[in-house]
């Protein structure tokens, strides 16, 4: 009788049937097959069929999950090219080491990972003497993203190429004497090792995708030819559970990049316990990639498994092996052989029987150590096949145990990832299964020693030599710093001289000077417009016909608005990068376009501009990283502040980006009042980042959808633009003695206080001048180094503190920010201060009743100014009140 499930309405009940009675033939054959044979028989034959018809150009959905068994069977694999003995050796040292330095640094407290390295040591090496193109070759060479606790094993193979000393690795950790290793991959501190900061988990994956994709875009818009240039990304297992570690799968199925390639080392652990304790992460991951459109390759068994697969007539093992959960696999790996042979062999008569031809030796070495990710063949064949394998992206899923070869009290431990240290005695048992020339009176000290072979040794040279074939040594960051010629100054001059009676957003004055930018004959196609999904939004929908938007495939339909003169433009060589909605996605371009000046030796001048609450709050691990990666560009939140940004409520109102931006180094935040306040720290920008002299930073620049008039640009004020104030309108005293005060206001404020400069004016006979704070951060800088300065026995006052030397009366600062950003310059200025600010949850309301609601519009301001006066005594304290009163409040 037909199963009823098999009678549940489907798709394929909508399809044409021409032939019932053969469809019912192959029904009925494959009841037969399951009656007489088993299900698992029945569904044998059907995955053999799809594999035919797959083969036979038949197109039909994949399966997601293939049994648990590697994808390239032994007798499939490619000739290794190489000397296996040789590079065991090799992988014996660079082992050793890295538990050498690791243990050393636990004498000073700073700890260490051994135990992933100790897992992915053959991932690595079989990619470093076989595959991982270096930069001394034709091209940009490969671009490898390093787990970050496998950083110990990175460091061991440079000390075995001579490009670290004993001294650097005895420094792991230990970085303020100048000499020291970081913890992890680390550009800005390792600048000539590392090119890519890794260890914020799930960001290494989703950069990865995003490099490839960059790549790509870069030899479509003829900059340069990557097409050399591979993208590997190491990752862990339990690393994939961060939701950015899978966010952009489809994108790199989407689009073809086969030049990238996820090596995932499943040891199935992460740093508390299993990754899957009940289920089974290898075939959830196998799943998930091949879901997404990649390429999956499995590479779980060593060849000590091939005779049990050979013995297995039945299918009992692979059913078993499909059924047993991570965590109990893991426990066999700690069990003896006893145990296993019970727990596992036992489960159906079938496998007992398997298990009686089976020696304790053959179970004991499948079991505690016979795993494909630690056999360089297996990883071989496997990179190979990624290689070879065009038009999608692939995943390697390399099963390990972690804290391989580190004996019986690290392998398959819960705890391995926090345990920093072997004791002598371990260190000797490894010794001895490494097999390596380390004489016991080299202990003698109590310290474990660092092995070398010697810097002529056979095992250097075939070190050296197959870095040499391959491009020179791996991983390395170089920069080739060429300078850019300076824009036109044509392009800024238009925002100078103001927009005269015409209103204008400022962040529509930042997308006009951009479009400029872009048309310049030197440096116009180094722009890289980024942004998630709004470019409209911004105003930037003019640069579609013109810039074009980027896609691999160029526009493969006609656009519904192909007949109005700002139609949607997709092609091959275009140059905006229209994420989507994703503005992690929309980062990962940015650094990659940031960091290309050194990655491929290629300056990208990229601009990201997106919704100014969805930036730093949203994004901020990825700005560190971009920081850490000394990224180069401008980072641009639109629609800023807490009252700017009308009806769209407190999830949209961004008072607090300027806080969180300040606390990165790198990052130089801006917030201009007026359109030429933006030309000139876009100039100087330029100037700073690609210039003769270009320093490692990014900007980060708010700008309002705020119509109002530009001014144009005063004489004399360039210079306090930069360096973050300068007086931009001087109060007219209506009286000799009137009293008087300074307003500092930054980006939109300073329209509210203009207006109270006017109210205080004509209804108190107060003066006020008014300066614009083009950046609060900028000033707190150079005010701590004046303080660092001063530490040194330099004498140096803050910039903040001469501009506003001498001015009467007391300091009043006013922003669409939290009162804690201009309060962070506060105790460099010598007059009385106060602020007003945003504070709190934004909200939805017309902008002037928000601005009411923070106390923060023109009215709030002169009431706070009277009240400052007042608490001086030069002004009546009933003078405030009257003010409240007159102004409703």
């Amino acid at each position: 009788m037909t199963d009823p499930v098999a009678q549940l309405p489907s798709e394929l009940d909508q399809l044409p049937d021409r032939d019932p009675e053969e469809t019912a033939e192959w029904a009925a054959s494959l009841d037969a097959v399951t009656k007489a044979a088993g299900p698992h028989r029945a569904a044998y034959l059907m995955r053999r069929s799809l594999q035919h018809a797959e083969g036979a150009g038949i197109a039909l959905p994949k399966l997601l999950e293939s049994d648990y068994v590697n994808t390239i069977p032994t007798s499939a694999e490619p000739e290794f090219d190489g000397d296996l003995e040789m590079e065991s050796k090799i992988t014996a040292w660079n082992r050793w080491n890295a538990a050498a330095m690791v243990t050393r640094g636990a004498r000073y407290g700073v700890g260490g990972h051994i135990a992933t390295f100790a897992s992915a040591a053959w991932l690595y090496e079989t990619g470093f003497n076989h595959f991982f193109r270096g930069k001394e070759g034709d091209g940009s060479g490969d671009q490898l993203y390093i787990q970050g606790h496998a950083s110990p094993g990175i460091y061991a193979r440079a000390f075995l190429d001579g490009r670290l000393s004993e001294q650097q690795l005895d420094n792991f950790r230990q970085e303020s004497g100048g000499d020291g290793l970081p913890s992890y991959p680390h550009p800005r501190r390792l600048p000539w090792l590392w090119e890519f900061p890794t260890v914020s988990m799930g960001l290494g994956p989703l950069s990865a995708i995003y490099q490839a994709r960059f790549n790509r875009y870069l030899t479509n818009r003829s900059i340069k030819d990557t097409s050399n240039s591979h993208v590997w990304a190491f990752l862990g297992d339990g690393e994939m559970d961060e939701p950015e570690s899978t966010a952009a799968l489809a994108l790199a199925a989407r689009e073809q990049l086969d030049n990238l390639t996820f090596v995932i080392n499943c040891n199935l652990q992460r740093l508390d316990g299993p990754v899957r304790a009940n289920f089974r992460v290898v075939q959830e991951l196998e799943g998930a990639f091949r879901g997404a459109g990649w390429n999956v390759i499995k590479t779980l068994w060593g060849n000590a498994w091939d005779e049990l697969f050979q013995l297995d007539t039945t299918g009992a093992l692979i059913r078993r092996l499909r059924e047993v959960p991570d965590a109990q696999f893991q426990t066999y790996a700690t069990r003896d052989v006893a145990y296993i042979r019970e727990h596992f062999f036992g489960a159906e008569p079938a496998l007992a029987e398997l298990a009686k031809l089976l020696s304790d030796a053959k179970i004991a070495e499948c079991f505690y150590s016979s795993r494909g990710g630690h056999e360089a063949r297996k990883v071989y064949a496997a990179y190979r096949a990624a290689l070879e394998h065009k038009g999608a992206p692939t995943v390697i899923l390399a099963q390990t145990v972690k804290g391989y070869t580190l004996g019986k009290g690290f392998e398959s431990k819960n705890a391995n990832h926090q345990m920093k240290k072997l004791s002598v005695d371990e260190f000797k048992g490894m010794r001895e299964l490494l097999g390596l020339p380390i004489p016991d009176s080299a202990f003698e000290d109590g310290l474990v020693p660092y092995g070398h072979p010697g810097a002529d040794s056979p095992e250097v040279r075939y070190l050296q030599e197959r870095r040499a074939a391959l491009g020179g040594p791996a991983p390395a960051r170089r920069v080739h710093a060429v300078a850019l010629p300076q824009p036109e100054e044509r392009a800024f001059k238009a925002l100078y001289k103001g927009s005269g009676k015409q209103e204008m957003a400022t962040t529509m004055a930042f997308v006009r000077l951009v479009k400029d930018l872009m048309r310049d004959k030197e440096t116009g196609r180094r722009w890289v417009p980024i942004v998630p999904d709004e470019a409209r939004t911004f105003g930037m929908e003019s640069l579609f016909p013109s810039a074009g938007i980027y896609s691999p495939l160029g526009q493969t339909y006609e656009p519904v608005d192909r007949d109005q003169l700002m139609y949607y433009k997709e092609a091959k060589d275009g140059q905006i990068l229209n994420e989507g909605i994703t503005e992690a996605g929309a980062m990962a371009d940015f650094i990659a376009a940031a960091s290309s000046y050194a990655t491929h030796g290629e300056t990208m001048i990229p601009f990201y501009i997106f919704y100014s609450m969805f930036g730093w709050q949203r994004t901020g691990d990825q700005m560190w990283q971009l920081a850490d990666q000394l990224g180069k560009g401008f980072i641009v939140g639109a629609t800023a502040g807490r009252t700017t940004l009308t009806g769209e409520g407190l999830q949209h109102a961004d008072g607090h980006s300027h806080l969180i931006a300040s606390t990165n180094p790198a990052s130089l935040n801006y917030d201009p009042a007026f359109a030429y306040e933006i030309a000139v720290i876009v100039k100087d920008g330029l100037r700073r980042m690609y210039g003769p002299e270009a320093e490692n930073v990014f900007y980060y620049l708010t700008v309002y959808n705020e119509p109002k008039q530009q001014p144009a640009m005063p004489e004399g004020v360039e210079d306090g633009i930069v360096k973050g104030l300068y007086r931009f309108k001087e109060g007219v005293p209506a009286e000799a003695d009137a009293p008087r005060l300074q307003l500092l206001a930054s980006g939109t404020a300073i329209h509210w206080a203009l207006e109270a400069q006017e109210l205080l004016a004509a209804d108190w006979g107060v003066t006020a001048d008014v300066w614009s704070a083009t950046s609060w951060g900028e000033l707190r800088r150079d005010a701590l180094e004046s303080d660092e300065a001063l530490l040194r026995g330099e004498e140096r006052v803050p910039y903040v503190t001469q501009a506003l030397s001498g001015a009467p009366g007391p300091v009043l600062a006013v922003s669409d920010w939290m009162r804690a950003v201009p309060d962070s310059i506060s105790q460099w200025v010598e007059q009385d201060w106060s602020s007003l600010g945003t504070d709190g949850f934004g909200l939805s309301d017309t902008r002037q009743g928000a601005r009411r609601h923070f106390g923060v519009d023109a009215e709030s301001v002169a009431v706070a100014a009277l009240a400052q006066l007042a608490r001086r005594g030069e002004i009546p304290a009933s003078k405030v009140k009257e003010a409240r009163e007159k102004y409703g409040m």
